[in-house]
C-alpha cells in the first residue's frame, strides 16, 4: 500500500545559530538588586559599627563628667541602690522579722570597714570583736526596745574595750597609754556611730506598725539624697562647705528641702497616718540630719585622709557612704516616732 501522505504543519523550523546564547541571570540578593555591591554593604556596616563606638565613647566621657562632677558612678549606683532598697522593702513588708537580719549585715559590714579606715589610720582597732558586738545589738533592741539597745551597747562597749586590753598583755601589741586611750575611743566611736544609731531602726521595726515608720523615713530620706544629687547636678553653683565636702552646694540642698517636704507630708497622710503638718516637721528635721549626717562623714574620711570609706559597693564607695545620712536621721524618726505613734 502508498504511504499514506503527512500533513504540512505551520511550525518555522528553527535555525540553530552559531553564536551562543546568553545564560539566564541567576538570582540575586535585594541589596543587588538596588545596585548594592558587597563593598557598599561592608562599608554600611562599619559606619554602622563607627557611629556605634562613637555613641558609647559619648556616653562614658558623660559618666565621667557626672562622676567627677558628683564623686560616683551613676549606672552602678543606681543598679545596687535598687539591689538594697528591694531586699530593704522585703524584709519590711513580707516578714519584719527580716528586717533583723538585713539589720545584722547593714551594721557588720559597716562596723567592719569603718573599723578598716581606723586601722589605716593608725587605730589598733578590733575588728572581729566590733562586729561582733554591733551585730549583737540586733535582737535585743527588736525584741526589747530602746532599753534592750542601751544594754547591748553598753555591754559591746565592755567586750571591745576588755578584748583590746588583753590584746596589751601581748608584747607585740603594747601601746602607750595614750595611744590605748585613743584605741578604746575609736572602738566606742564605732560602736555608737553604727550600731547605736543604726539599732533605733531596729527598734522601730520591732514596735507595732514600725516598719511602716521605718519605711516612711528611709524613702524620704533617699528622696533626700536624690533631690540633693539632681538639684546640685543641675543647678550646683555655690559650695557649701568646701574644706569638708566640696562636691555639696547651697542649690542641691535647697533641693533637698523641697522634696523632704513633699515626701514627708505625702507619706504623713497616706503610710503612716499622721497629720500633713507633722509630716512637714519630720521633713525638716529630716533634712537636717541628714545633711549633718553626710558631713560628718565627709570630715571623718577627710581626717583619715581617704575618698571612700570602702569599695564593697561598685558605684556607692561602702556601706557607710550610703548610711551617712540614714544613721543620724534614724534618731530624728525615732523621736517622732515615740512622740507621734
Amino acid at each position: 500500500m502508498p504511504p499514506e501522505p503527512v500533513e504540512p504543519t505551520h511550525e518555522t523550523p528553527v535555525e540553530e545559530s552559531a553564536e551562543p546564547q546568553p545564560a539566564e541571570p541567576r538570582r540575586r540578593f535585594p541589596f543587588a538588586r538596588r545596585g548594592r555591591t558587597r563593598a557598599d554593604v561592608e562599608a554600611a556596616l562599619q559606619d554602622v559599627e563607627t557611629a556605634l563606638h562613637d555613641l558609647e565613647s559619648r556616653a562614658r566621657e558623660m559618666d565621667a563628667r557626672v562622676e567627677a562632677r558628683v564623686g560616683r558612678n551613676l549606672p552602678k549606683a543606681i543598679l545596687f541602690g535598687l539591689i538594697l532598697g528591694l531586699a530593704l522593702l522585703f524584709s519590711l513588708i513580707v516578714v519584719k522579722e527580716i528586717f533583723m537580719l538585713f539589720g545584722a549585715a547593714l551594721v557588720a559590714f559597716t562596723a567592719y570597714e569603718l573599723a578598716s579606715a581606723l586601722r589605716f589610720a593608725g587605730r589598733d582597732v578590733p575588728r572581729i570583736p566590733l562586729v561582733i558586738a554591733a551585730v549583737g545589738v540586733i535582737v535585743p533592741a527588736f525584741y526589747l526596745g530602746a532599753e534592750g539597745l542601751w544594754w547591748a551597747i553598753l555591754a559591746g562597749v565592755a567586750f571591745v574595750s576588755l578584748w583590746r586590753l588583753v590584746e596589751q598583755l601581748i608584747p607585740a601589741r603594747r601601746t602607750g597609754a595614750a595611744s590605748l586611750g585613743t584605741d578604746l575611743g575609736a572602738g566606742i566611736l564605732v560602736l555608737a556611730y553604727v550600731a547605736l544609731l543604726g539599732g533605733f531602726a531596729v527598734v522601730m521595726a520591732g514596735q507595732p506598725g514600725g516598719q511602716w515608720w521605718v519605711l516612711a523615713y528611709l524613702i524620704v530620706v533617699i528622696s533626700i539624697d536624690t533631690g540633693a544629687y539632681a538639684s546640685g547636678l543641675l543647678f550646683g553653683k555655690h559650695p557649701m562647705a568646701p574644706r569638708i565636702s566640696p562636691k555639696k552646694t547651697w542649690e542641691g540642698f535647697a533641693g533637698s528641702v523641697v522634696v523632704a517636704i513633699v515626701a514627708s507630708v505625702l507619706l504623713a497622710l497616706f503610710m503612716i497616718g499622721i497629720e500633713w503638718w507633722v509630716g512637714v516637721l519630720l521633713g525638716l528635721a529630716l533634712v537636717g540630719a541628714a545633711t549633718l549626717g553626710d558631713l560628718t562623714e565627709s570630715l571623718i574620711k577627710r581626717d583619715l585622709g581617704i575618698k571612700d570609706i570602702s569599695t564593697w559597693l561598685p558605684g556607692h564607695g561602702g556601706f557607710l557612704d550610703r548610711l551617712d545620712s540614714i544613721l543620724p536621721a534614724t534618731v530624728v524618726a525615732y523621736v517622732f516616732f515615740v512622740i507621734v505613734a
